[in-house]
């Protein structure tokens, strides 16, 4: 089923009388996807099929990487290198431009160019089927634009962009839990080898994350208090902690490897402001903030996970263990969740 949405000429009218509002913000109060009103925009059709895109996207040298969700923006900057193709997952993965790609709701690609007050902005922007974007890439200012051109002539689809068949988006899933089911839980976690197991096992429990969290109790997961999140990044920016940092939606997740350095607030939003990324925050939509505990063959993996009042997943972070790493952040990441605010449930 499609969803009615104004035309193009409608949207085009909202956009010269509103030319500062932020894409996202207008789709809101127009009650469309976003990818609506880019393409009324002018922007051009282009293949959404990540194998074609991600080998392409290499070609082009440094580009900034941005996948976000409603409460959460990530931003890096680096090259598209070390693409791994796969049937329903997919993968980036180097130092800087680090993705998993859910291809399935990889559905809408546009190719944008406009003219702002710092200059002309090239993008290529994806969407799912509701038109909610999955992930975008901008040029920056050492990106290869002649390169950058013939990538789009290659991933060209050449018709018309104006109107999109869009779908109703999906609802957001609440937090899903059997109680009776607890100690099952608990045991199946204990035995755990890999994080990747979490969510099998919680599919085959019919729960899912937050609801496993909920009723799962220590050593597991510990309930920190919806402001722990903030405290956590200012903590880090005055530490040589390194951590991972994840922030997706239903098509991509984006990951940020390292410390966070340069902390600003502005309003609601808690910004990371380092020289290759760049995080924006929605403090003020975090609902439920969550210590965690998994065991893998390396020891215990140690995360800090945020939730909105629908449930959603905002954001994960993991101190750094990799198998190249001569210095394990976990236990340093460990030691500063010990200080944060935690939540007693019984006085929630």
């Amino acid at each position: 089923m499609t969803m009615a949405q104004p035309t193009p000429d409608a949207i085009r009218a909202y956009l010269n009388d509103h030319p500062k509002r932020r894409t996202r913000d207008a789709a809101k109060e127009l009650g469309v996807g976003e990818a609506a009103l880019v393409a009324a925009s002018g922007a051009m059709p282009i293949a959404a099929d990540p194998d074609q895109i991600m080998p392409a996207l290499n070609t082009v040298g440094p580009v900034m990487a941005l996948t976000r969700n409603e409460s959460a923006v990530h931003e890096k900057t680096g090259v598209y290198e070390n693409y791994r193709g796969g049937p329903h997952a997919s993968m980036v993965i180097n130092d800087d431009i680090d993705l998993r790609i859910f291809r399935s709701h990889w559905v809408y690609g546009l190719a944008q160019t406009k003219e702002t007050e710092n200059g002309t902005q090239r993008s290529m922007q994806f969407f799912d089927a509701a038109g909610d974007a999955v992930h975008k890439v901008f040029a920056r200012p050492d990106t290869d634009l002649r390169a950058w051109d013939e990538m789009l002539k290659h991933l060209s689809k050449g018709d018309d962009a104006a109107e999109l068949n869009l779908t109703p988006r999906a609802a957001v899933k609440s937090a899903k839990a059997d109680p009776a089911k607890a100690e099952t839980l608990r045991a199946e976690w204990s035995k755990m080898t890999d994080t990747h197991q979490f969510m099998r096992l919680t599919s085959k429990l019919s729960m899912n994350r937050l609801g496993a969290y909920r009723i799962a109790g220590k050593p597991f997961v510990k309930p920190l208090a919806p402001w722990a999140l903030n405290d956590a990044i200012i903590a880090l920016g005055d530490a040589e902690t390194e951590i991972m940092l994840f922030v997706g939606n239903r098509g991509c997740i984006q990951i940020h490897t390292g410390p966070l350095n340069t902390i600003k607030p502005m309003g609601p939003w808690q910004n990371v402001l380092d020289p290759r990324f760049n995080l924006h925050l929605r403090t003020d939509h975090v609902a439920e903030v969550w210590a965690v505990e998994k065991p893998t063959k390396r020891g215990m993996a140690v995360s800090i996970e945020a939730f909105d009042k629908d449930g959603s997943l905002i954001l994960q972070m993991f101190g750094r263990r990799k198998e190249t790493d001569t210095v394990d952040h976990t236990g340093a990441f460990k030691d500063l969740i010990a200080t944060l605010p935690q939540l007693h449930l019984e006085d929630a």
